[in-house]
């Protein structure tokens, strides 16, 4: 089973909304959502959670594409652009400090034109686990 395949399956909240991990590398992922009127808030823009939704399965992959079990400790999310009904979001997460036990990663969600909508960052805590994976993708 690869990382793309377990985090597909496993993180049923994430598919659930309809995240999508397209791209799965050694401290890099990129996941995409499509805003539907399931994602909006009162005000009509997509919800805080649903964007932090994203940018977590991308963050989830990151942080185990060590092939090591690791669970987020700490997240910030700033909001920066609203998304609306239509609009494609791509979050790309970056592993910043790959410690052995607390990585630190970036992430950036961008709507479909490039425009920056939030910035998540995150540490995460590494167990004394291997994965059931045999690759990433």
């Amino acid at each position: 089973m690869t990382l793309k395949d377990f985090l597909t399956q496993g993180d049923r909240f994430a598919a659930d909304n309809g995240c999508l991990l397209k791209e799965v590398r050694e401290g890099y992922a990129r996941a995409e959502m499509l805003v539907t009127e399931h994602h909006l808030n009162a005000g009509g823009v997509c919800q805080g959670g649903a964007y932090f939704t994203l940018a977590d399965i991308a963050l989830a992959a990151v942080m185990n594409s060590r092939g090591t079990l690791t669970f987020g400790l700490e997240n910030n999310i700033v909001f920066l652009k609203s998304a609306r009904v239509g609009d494609t979001l791509i979050a790309e997460a970056t592993e910043v400090y790959n410690h052995h036990k607390i990585p630190y990663v970036d992430v950036r969600v961008t709507n479909q034109h490039g425009d920056l909508c939030c910035v998540v960052t995150g540490l995460a805590y590494r167990k004394n686990a291997d994965l059931p994976i045999d690759a990433l993708e």
